[in-house]
């Protein structure tokens, strides 16, 4: 006889998910998530552009899908430039997504 104190198997079964993911959908369902992901793109600038060109970086932004990078010196400028596809790949890869299409030198 089951008593009305008893507790079945079914009322403590849970989805049990790790705190990245619950954080990872909290975070898209805000609308926060492509944010963050941009944010974290520009702080890879120095580490995958390299410490010479992160010297003569002067701003960076996102706009369209496009890093935006004003560099001083207009010569590195000009090699730069012909390393975009290069740095589109890389930055993603250090993101771990697909945040930007192109990059353009100003």
């Amino acid at each position: 006889m089951v008593t009305s104190h008893s507790k079945s198997p079914t009322m403590f079964r849970r989805e049990v998910q790790p705190f990245g993911s619950l954080l990872d959908l909290y975070l898209r369902e805000a609308g926060l998530e492509t944010p963050l992901l941009q944010r974290r793109l520009l702080d890879a600038w120095p580490k995958v552009a390299g410490d010479l060109v992160a010297r003569y970086t002067v701003e960076k932004h996102i706009y369209n899908q496009t890093l935006m990078v004003k560099i001083s010196n207009p010569a590195l400028r000009a090699d730069l430039s012909m390393m975009r596809t290069q740095y589109v790949k890389q930055l993603n890869a250090a993101v771990g997504a697909t945040i930007i299409a192109d990059v353009r030198f100003y």
